[in-house]
Formats: C-alpha cells, sequence, structure tokens
C-alpha cells in the first residue's frame, strides 16, 4: 500500500474508532497505558467495579471507599475523557495545593501522558503544575484551601479527591464554577473519617450503592463485609497462624480464595440501597481488592493492631474498611453530660469564692460560658489539672457590648475570647476591659498544654491538647459540674466534637479534633476558652514573644 494510502486509511480508522468510543469505560480502554503494578492498556480485570463508575452521568456522583481501590483513577480518567472526546474543561481539587495538588500533577497526570501516545498528543501545555492545556479544554488542579484559586475558570466537570481533608466551607464555592454550563457533572471521592461528615455526608444522601457478586461456591448474591466474610485464625500480631487467615462466603461459610478472586467478582454488580434517588453513591472495602492490600492475613493484621492503638483503630475502619468511625471515649456522650448536671440554675446567685473566668466562642453569635473554679490546693505544676470547675452560665449574646455587662454582673476575673472572625471587635472589647481580656488563636508548635502569652492581648495554645483538657472534664467524676438549665444547645455542641486519631512519623498516636458538617462546636469552643483564662487569672500564662505560625 502507497504511504499516503497508508496514511489516508489509518486517519479514517482511526476517525471511525473514535466515534464508536461512546462511554469512558470505552475511551479508558482504548486510550489509557498503566505502569507498575499492572503494566499495559487499561482494564477492569482487577477492579471490575469501577467499569459502571466510569460510564455514570449523573450530575453528582459519590464514591465513599477505602485506600487503594482505583477510585482517583476513576476520576483521571473521567477529567481526560471528558477533555478528549467533548472538549470540556475540567476542575481536579485536592485538599492542599502543595503538596497535593502538586504530587497528583507529577506523579498521577504526567504518567498519564508519558505512557499514552494518544494522551501525549492531547495536551499542548503541561508545564504548569496547576494548569494543562488541550485546544481550547483545560484541566486545573488546585488546592481547596484557597477560595480565590477556586472561584474563577469555568468548567464542566469537577473531580473532589479525598473530600475529608478538604476545607468543606469551600466545597459550594467551587461548585458555582459549573452554574452556568449545560453539560455538568461534579465527582466525590474520598475515604471516610467520622459520621455525617465530609464524603460520608453527600453518600448518606445517595443512592448507597453497594457492590454484589454470585459465590463461586454457593451462587448466591454475596457482599464482602467485615467481620462476617473473613475468618482470622491468630489471636496477637505475633501468632504466625495469622497467614492462615482467609475470606469465606457469608451464606455457605466456604472458603474464598484470594488469588482467585478477579475471577469471582468480575460478574459483580451495583446493587443501590435508595434507587431512586439523583445522586448515585459508591462504596467498596479493601476486602475486594486483588492486590496485596487486600490479602486476607493483612487484613487480619491491620485488625489486631486495631485492638491496642487508636489510630490504628481509626486507620482500619476508615482506610481498610471505608466505614466511618470513632474510637471509644474519643466524644462526650448524653451520660457523661448527665453525670455533671447538679441542682442549681443559672440565674442562682454567685456562691463567694473562687476564680470567675468566661470564654467566648465569636461567630454570627457571641456564645459564652462562665465558670467559678475551685482550687483544691493539691500540690500540681499545672493548675487546671486540680481545680474543679462549677459552669455558673452559658449563653448567646448579638453585640461585644454586651459581654462588658456580662463581666461585670458576674465578677469575671478573666476572659478569653476567639480572636476570629471579628479581631477588630474582640480587640476593642479587650482594651475597654483592659488586663483582664485575651484573643486566643489555635496554634502549632506549641509544648503540652501551656498557655502562650505575647503582645496585643494575645495568647496561643494547641487546639488538639487544650480541647482535650476542656472536655475531658466530662468523663472525670467531679472534674465539672452543670446547672439544671444548661441549655440543649449547650449539650449538642459539646458532643459535636470527635477526636480523631492518626500517626506521627514516629507511628505513635496523635489526635484532632473533627465534628459533622451539619454539627455547630461553638460552645464546645467558649468552654475551652474558660478554660485556657483560669491560668491567667492566677497569673501563670506563659509570656513569650509569640512567633508560631497559627492553624
Amino acid at each position: 500500500m502507497h504511504q499516503l494510502e497508508k496514511l489516508l486509511f489509518d486517519r479514517i480508522s482511526s476517525g471511525l474508532k473514535r466515534q464508536s468510543i461512546r462511554t469512558c469505560s470505552k475511551w479508558a480502554k482504548q486510550y489509557r497505558v498503566m505502569g507498575q503494578p499492572l503494566p499495559g492498556p487499561w482494564t477492569f480485570k482487577y477492579h471490575p467495579w469501577l467499569k459502571d463508575m466510569h460510564d455514570c452521568e449523573a450530575e453528582l456522583v459519590v464514591g465513599q471507599k477505602s485506600a487503594q481501590m482505583g477510585y482517583t483513577e476513576w476520576g483521571l480518567n473521567r477529567s481526560l475523557f471528558k477533555i478528549d472526546m467533548q472538549g470540556i474543561s475540567v476542575l481536579y481539587v485536592l485538599p492542599c495545593s502543595n503538596p497535593d495538588a502538586s504530587n497528583f500533577s507529577t506523579s498521577r497526570f504526567d504518567p498519564a501522558l508519558e505512557l499514552s501516545d494518544h494522551l501525549g498528543n492531547l495536551f499542548t501545555n503541561v508545564k504548569n503544575i496547576h494548569h494543562k492545556r488541550a485546544g481550547s479544554a483545560n484541566l486545573f488542579i488546585r488546592g481547596s484551601r484557597s477560595r480565590s484559586q477556586l472561584k474563577s475558570d469555568p468548567v464542566g466537570l469537577m473531580v473532589f479527591d479525598e473530600v475529608d481533608e478538604m476545607e468543606q466551607k469551600n466545597i459550594p464555592l467551587a461548585m458555582e464554577r459549573m452554574s452556568g454550563q449545560l453539560q455538568k457533572q461534579a465527582i466525590m471521592l474520598s475515604t471516610p473519617t467520622i459520621d455525617n461528615r465530609g464524603i460520608n455526608t453527600y453518600f448518606k444522601n445517595s443512592t448507597q450503592n453497594h457492590f454484589f457478586f454470585p459465590c463461586p461456591m454457593c451462587g448466591k448474591q454475596i457482599e464482602l463485609t467485615f467481620p462476617d466474610c473473613i475468618v482470622i485464625t491468630a489471636e496477637n500480631v505475633l501468632d504466625k497462624r495469622i497467614h492462615e487467615s482467609y475470606l469465606k462466603c457469608p451464606e455457605c461459610n466456604k472458603k474464598l480464595e484470594h488469588q482467585n478472586k478477579h475471577e469471582y467478582i468480575t460478574n459483580g454488580k451495583w446493587v443501590a440501597a435508595f434507587p431512586d434517588r439523583e445522586v448515585i453513591g459508591y462504596y467498596i472495602n479493601q476486602l475486594y481488592s486483588s492486590a496485596s492490600a487486600g490479602r486476607p492475613w493483612e487484613l487480619a493484621l491491620a485488625y489486631l493492631k486495631s485492638l491496642t492503638n487508636p489510630a490504628d483503630e481509626q486507620e482500619f475502619f476508615n482506610s481498610k474498611l471505608g466505614l466511618t468511625h470513632f474510637v471509644e471515649g474519643a466524644k462526650v456522650s448524653d451520660a457523661d453530660i448527665d453525670a455533671c448536671i447538679v441542682n442549681r440554675r443559672m440565674d442562682d446567685l454567685i456562691p463567694k469564692g473562687g476564680i470567675i473566668t468566661m470564654g467566648v466562642d465569636v461567630g454570627s453569635w457571641l456564645h459564652y460560658e462562665i465558670d467559678r473554679w475551685l482550687l483544691t490546693g493539691q500540690p500540681s505544676p499545672d493548675i487546671n489539672d486540680t481545680a474543679k470547675c462549677e459552669v455558673l452560665k452559658a449563653g448567646k449574646v448579638k453585640d461585644f457590648e454586651e459581654l462588658d455587662t456580662l463581666m461585670i454582673r458576674n465578677h469575671v476575673q478573666h476572659c478569653v475570647i476567639d480572636s476570629q472572625p471579628e479581631s477588630r471587635k474582640a480587640l476593642e472589647f479587650a482594651n475597654r476591659m483592659y488586663g483582664h481580656v485575651h484573643l486566643c488563636t489555635y496554634g502549632k508548635g506549641i509544648l503540652s498544654k501551656e498557655v502562650r502569652v505575647g503582645e496585643g492581648h494575645r495568647v496561643i495554645v494547641d487546639r488538639t491538647m487544650s480541647l482535650d483538657l476542656a472536655l475531658t472534664r466530662f468523663r472525670c467524676e467531679g472534674k465539672i459540674t452543670l446547672p439544671l438549665d444548661i441549655p440543649e444547645e449547650y449539650k449538642n455542641n459539646v458532643k459535636a466534637l470527635v477526636r480523631v486519631y492518626e500517626t506521627d512519623p514516629q507511628g505513635n498516636p496523635i489526635g484532632k479534633y473533627m465534628k459533622g458538617d451539619a454539627d455547630a462546636d461553638h460552645f464546645a469552643h467558649a468552654r475551652n476558652y474558660a478554660e485556657v483564662a483560669l491560668p491567667l487569672a492566677a497569673g501563670l500564662g506563659v509570656s513569650t514573644s509569640i512567633r508560631e505560625d497559627v492553624m
């Protein structure tokens, strides 16, 4: 065949082939080329649950999942498909611009172009880490922290990758960038953390699809779940029998071989718990993985570790099972609060003696807590450890000037107020009550529970450690009392914060406090600021020149 004829034939053949590609799954098999651990053309062989997800056209698609289940590749394939076949611009959102967006660009996007001639020729400008151009279509890679980066550049597809690590309040702002598009879709994917936060909030409002397949032994449709589908053959992490752990069918109890997993789940299908809902949601866990992460003995090992380490427990449920979870004792309960209520009301006369402090959280309302502290006289380097707290009043006011009246009428010796978002009004309040008010910022680089005092009425405390002290009182008998008529809003706010555990670089469990998306925590922070005020009222704050970065 003449070279010109061959070129013409190839172009016609290529054009016909592209016209036959109607779905993202077909596009992925045609144009995506993968590296290790599964080198070669894209295949759904080991991730059959991803096929329907690739082709879903719902305006909002939600994926709650365990780690390493191919969801990010789904988001990337969907993005490239929209750019290539429909000329639609895409915004890919990650938790932070650095390092998340930068790492995604270099470790996910760039290799996809290097391995595929088609994709390599599609993009004309790839040097900018946060902006890739393919003709008139664009791929924007942004972090969720910056509101300014999420306001411009209209797009037809948005992918939110690792939703639970994002700045939640900026997600609706980013979604507005699609409001003027005729074709639009948003994809949200993440491992979850706690109930009603991030991805779980969206998943609960979706169809809640779960992946079922016929058991190769009994033929019944089953879903792989923990603990019903795994047999753990060891009692601790040092027991060598752990390698004998295996998956089983929850119906016939027969063993399911891990090495054959990709064969018996290949005919699986998604089953919706709420099929009439418009938002499509997909859930999967690592029991389905054919990779090393899904080996039964590794899942068993992770579970046994979770029994003795709170960070491993959080990781097991979130990253291995793709489920929300909080460790026992990680939040204040109704029983904890009820045990602290005594026969006293908020309008009773203030008893004599003790130290009076106030904490104020700033928002659309000014939530306050006024406490009386009784010092036990027990020797301790930390006054908060031995002092007993009596919550006298808790409420909210609209104007900063009303705080002056609360200070005077309740004989408050020291008040700590949130430094944001009304820093000017808070500073004016501190100047009016000079020497008796400090503005608090949650910071990092603070050692232990110390209160660092600086210029301009400023104090900095570690958020997690100070909240630990303020909220743990509810679980320690005799450390805090509440009046009979404490508001229900106060109770709900205090219960809203959940201590979520992570592991530091040394392998030690560390925590941070989170709350559900619809929950409020104003009184919890007012409680914390009233606690911070105690050493200041007693003249025990650590004076220093504050230069630490704030959170």
